[in-house]
């Protein structure tokens, strides 16, 4: 062998031990390194993932979520065009971490791999012409969706931190869902890896935990929203609206020395009616009746039927990408099984160990609108194909009757009158039925929670809204606050549909 072959040989040796060692590097002394990271892992399956662009999520006929064709490494950028005012709801899909919200629950849709396309995909093979994801239309309504959220955050309180949940009775449709305080998730989609994780570290670590959606993921005490299933509970027992109650200033529970007492400037008698004691808000009425007639599995019972303790999703959620948490009444028992007053009477009016996120509120509120049926919430109302056809749309369905068509009648006589002329004032609308239930929740040694539920129906009966609304650490003036966000919201939602 010559001179010259034998020097191309040992380079060529020389080359393929350089290659041998650099697999070996790759493949035993970084291997740890890059299964863990996630930017090596997935880059490629990243970069596939965008050189398909994705679909649009729509709220009356606008895109709220986006992607633009960049010049960068990832051929397409997620944009949210309205910023922070849908972001709990829709949430946001970043290059790198985990995808949220609609984006999460409909990601096969939106990047086009969900098996309903793939006649879609074995065209593209042929054709070479590389189609968008699919379109997903939500059932948000934009005015009464924008009118929540700016009411949230000019409300009359010193808290602009709380949720609103808007329902159609009828249907299930979720009109409305904020949470408030909220983010702008552009910053978190940023193709820049350090500037969205920045980002996302530092909303983790803001105290107000904006990345929390209060709406479906926080349960809170009702406070006095409670006695709606108190009340229920009542006449399904045979008590009507007029049926009288034992009330006064304060109650002392049996085995207990702590009286309950009523709000200040709540005025309840000795004696008092039904429907005066909600629409009074009457602590020592409920609590009263709740210990020496109704006891607590007759009340855990009523809440079940309401949808309390049932882990619910919302449909197409299966999986509960939303995180939608179980609303629950807690313990009323003592250890040994027997009944415990003190918890009892506290949980007749909402304190204790009950809890309930605002989702919850608007479902309990909605079903007493439509005659005691409570229908199935959805955010998602159509996809669509790339093309704009239409491939699915929702189906509204019941999903429990809590109570009978009667007793919701007289449900509905007794929220009215709250509204009328009681505690619910601030949610009365010309021309249209409004019923509800005020509640001040306390919240240990930090400042009252402010709630209302509630519903309008037109004035020949037919159900439009059913809302709930929740002012976290709100004070003294929360309920009154929240109502009057509850009637704004009602009001975006009749005109809404062109009804006022």
């Amino acid at each position: 062998m010559n001179a010259p072959l034998r020097k191309a040989g040992l380079v060529m040796i020389l080359l393929f031990g350089l290659l041998f060692a650099q697999l070996n590097w790759i493949t035993v002394v970084k291997a740890d390194e890059y299964r863990n990271d996630t930017r090596h892992n997935s880059f490629r399956l990243l970069q596939q993932d965008y050189e398909r662009q994705r679909g649009n999520i729509v709220v009356d006929g606008q895109a709220v979520a986006l992607s633009t064709a960049t010049a960068d490494t990832f051929r397409y950028l997620r944009t949210y065009p309205y910023g922070a005012l849908y972001a709990h709801t829709v949430g946001f899909r970043p290059v790198y971490g985990e995808v949220t919200g609609i984006e999460a629950i409909e990601n096969d849709i939106l990047n086009g791999s969900a098996s309903v396309f793939t006649a879609d995909r074995l065209l593209e093979m042929l054709t070479g012409k590389r189609s968008n994801g699919g379109n997903v239309l939500l059932t948000l309504n934009h005015s009464v969706q924008e009118t929540a959220y700016n009411a949230l955050l000019n409300n009359g309180t010193s808290s602009t931190t709380g949720a609103v949940v808007a329902l159609d009775p009828t249907t299930g449709a979720v009109l409305a869902m904020v949470s408030t305080p909220s983010f702008d998730p552009n910053p978190l989609v940023a193709h820049d890896f350090d500037s969205a994780t920045a980002e996302y570290d530092r909303l983790l670590a803001d105290p107000g935990r904006p990345l929390i959606n209060r709406a479906v993921s926080e349960r809170f005490p009702p406070g006095s929203t409670f006695k709606v299933i108190v009340a229920a509970a009542a006449l399904q027992q045979g008590l009507n609206p007029d049926s009288v109650l034992a009330g006064g200033e304060s109650y002392t529970a049996p085995q207990t020395t702590v009286p309950i007492q009523n709000a200040p400037g709540v005025v309840c008698p000795d004696s008092i009616t039904l429907l005066d004691a909600l629409r009074v808000s009457c602590n020592t009425a409920f609590a009263r009746y709740g210990v020496e007639q109704l006891g607590p599995e007759t009340l855990k019972q009523v809440a079940r039927e309401f949808g309390f303790e049932s882990a619910p999703t919302l449909d197409r959620d299966d999986d509960n990408r939303m995180a939608v948490a179980t609303s629950q009444t807690g313990p009323m028992a003592g250890p040994d099984g027997s009944p415990d007053p003190a918890a009892l009477a506290q949980s007749c009016i909402g304190q204790r160990d009950v809890a309930m996120t605002p989702l919850q509120g608007a479902l309990i509120a909605a079903a007493i609108a439509n005659d005691g049926v409570q229908m199935r919430p959805y955010l998602i109302d159509t996809i669509q194909n790339a093309n704009l056809v239409p491939i699915w749309r929702a189906t509204p369905t019941s999903q429990r009757r809590p109570v009978s068509s009667a007793v919701a009648g007289q449900l509905r006589e007794m929220m009215n009158a709250v509204v009328r002329n009681g505690t619910g004032t601030n949610a009365r609308i010309e021309g249209f039925e409004v019923g509800g239930k005020t509640g001040t929740a306390q919240n240990g040694d930090a400042p009252d929670h402010g709630w209302f539920i509630g519903y309008a129906r037109t004035s020949g009966g037919q159900p439009v809204v059913a809302v709930a609304v929740l002012i976290q650490n709100a004070g003294p003036r929360g309920s009154a606050e929240a109502t009057a966000i509850a009637g704004q919201v009602m009001q975006a939602a009749i005109a809404a549909k062109g009804l006022g």
